[in-house]
């Protein structure tokens, strides 16, 4: 009779444990679903000004003469996607959490080029030019911007910023426009200040899965 007591209650123990394990195991499959992870594509939304960053194959007439980046307000643009890849070979494994602090690398989607800003000042603005640098995904370390975000990863939902490891200046759209041949676009530099004109968040795309495989493995948005 004791002894069919202890069982009975060793059986409830260890069903009680295995609900908790299975709660908190759900629960973090729930929050890692919904973290930006390195290796992912996808567009990125400035939440002020409501365009989203992007670029092309046309250069600036000015400054540096690299391959402009600006931001539109068309979501279905193609040239808005960009990759997230490490600092550093190996620093962003595919399908890791990108943490908040890391330093990654945008790399554009349809032109290999990363996104880039140095000492040129911007055409319309006055404030620090932000280009498309590179070829196939490879820069040099004007390349690298550190996510600024609250918490430990870079949750999709959230609002972050870019700072510029290089030069400190942070990811930002202020509404001056271009004119042609790319009338309508708006102009993306760089500031010295957090503010309002920096923020931003990651929208359509499609997000790496930790752990699978980079061919299957993804959530599409």
């Amino acid at each position: 009779m004791w002894g069919a007591s202890r069982g009975r209650a060793a059986q409830r123990a260890l069903l009680a444990l295995l609900l908790a394990l299975l709660l908190a195991l759900g629960g973090a499959s729930k929050t890692i679903a919904g973290l930006v992870t390195c290796g992912s594509v996808l567009k990125l939304l400035n939440t002020h000004h409501r365009v989203r960053l992007h670029s092309h194959d046309i250069k600036y007439g000015s400054g540096s003469g690299q391959q402009s980046v600006t931001g539109v307000e068309a979501s279905d643009d193609a040239n808005s996607y960009w990759r997230i890849r490490g600092g550093s070979e190996g620093g962003c494994p595919r399908g890791v959490p990108v943490r908040c602090g890391q330093a990654v690398r945008l790399t554009h989607v349809l032109t290999g080029k990363n996104l880039h800003t140095h000492h040129f000042p911007s055409p319309l603005s006055n404030n620090q030019e932000v280009s498309a640098f590179g070829e196939d995904g490879e820069g040099d370390d004007l390349d690298l911007w550190t996510v600024r975000c609250s918490g430990q990863h870079w949750e999709r939902e959230a609002t972050v910023r870019f700072q510029h490891v290089g030069t400190s200046v942070f990811l930002s759209v202020t509404g001056e426009q271009y004119g042609n041949p790319i009338r309508g676009q708006h102009e993306v530099h760089g500031m010295p200040s957090a503010n309002t004109h920096n923020t931003w968040k990651a929208m359509e795309g499609i997000f790496i899965k930790p752990g699978a495989d980079p061919s299957v493995g993804h959530d599409e948005l």
